[in-house]
C-alpha cells in the first residue's frame, strides 16, 4: 500500500468511526443510504485538513467532470456508463496529476445482490489505472472515462446485526475485506 493509500485508510477509518458514534440512531432507523453518505461525506471534509489534504473536497453524488460533462466509466463489456459516487474525495478537477484519491460505495445488507455487485463493479473501474491500454490517467490530461482512483472502498451496513462489510479496491481488484461491529 503506497504511503497516500495509507493515508486515504486513515481518513476513512477515523470518519467511519464518527459516523458510526454520531449517527447510530440514523444507522438503526435505517434511514437512506444517500442521508448516511452525506454524513460521512461531511465527516471526511472536516478531516482532510488533518490529513494534509487541504486542496481536496469530499463530496457525495458527485457526478460532474471538469469540463462540466457527466462522469462516466466503462463497464466490463466496454460499455460507457455514467456514474456518481456514494462519495468521493477529490480535487474537483484542480490536481490534474493526481485528481481522484478515494470512491466510496455504501449499500445496505438488505438490497439485491445485483446493485451490490454494480457498486463493486464500479469500484473496480474507478480504481483501474487504465482500460485495456486505450487511454490512461498519465497526469497530464483528463480521461476521457473516470479512472485511476487511488483508493475505493465498499461498505455494507448490516443494521440488524449491527456489523458492517468493508472491502478495499486497488488498482481495479479486491485487495481486503473485513467486518466490523458498530
Amino acid at each position: 500500500m503506497t504511503e497516500i493509500q495509507t493515508k486515504l485508510l486513515d481518513l476513512f477509518h477515523e470518519g467511519k468511526e464518527k459516523l458510526f458514534q454520531k449517527e447510530i440512531e440514523n444507522i438503526l432507523a435505517g434511514v437512506n443510504e444517500r442521508n448516511l453518505c452525506g454524513r460521512l461525506s461531511t465527516y471526511f471534509e472536516i478531516l482532510l485538513e488533518k490529513y494534509g489534504l487541504v486542496e481536496y473536497y469530499s463530496d457525495p453524488e458527485y457526478n460532474r467532470k471538469q469540463n462540466g460533462e457527466i462522469k462516466t466509466i466503462l463497464d466490463q463489456e466496454m460499455n460507457v456508463v455514467k456514474i456518481n459516487c456514494d462519495v468521493i474525495i477529490h480535487s474537483r478537477g484542480m490536481n490534474i496529476g493526481n485528481d481522484n484519491l478515494l470512491a466510496i460505495e455504501m449499500k445496505k445488507s438488505n438490497r439485491p445482490e445485483e446493485k451490490k455487485n454494480s457498486d463493486r463493479i464500479r469500484l473496480r473501474a474507478l480504481t483501474k489505472e487504465s482500460f485495456d491500454d486505450l487511454w490512461s490517467n498519465d497526469g497530464k490530461t483528463f480521461p476521457e472515462h473516470v479512472c485511476g482512483y487511488e483508493l475505493g472502498i465498499y461498505m455494507e451496513l448490516d443494521i440488524e446485526n449491527r456489523l458492517c462489510l468493508f472491502e478495499t479496491y486497488e488498482k481495479g481488484n479486491k485487495v481486503t475485506d473485513w467486518n466490523e461491529k458498530f
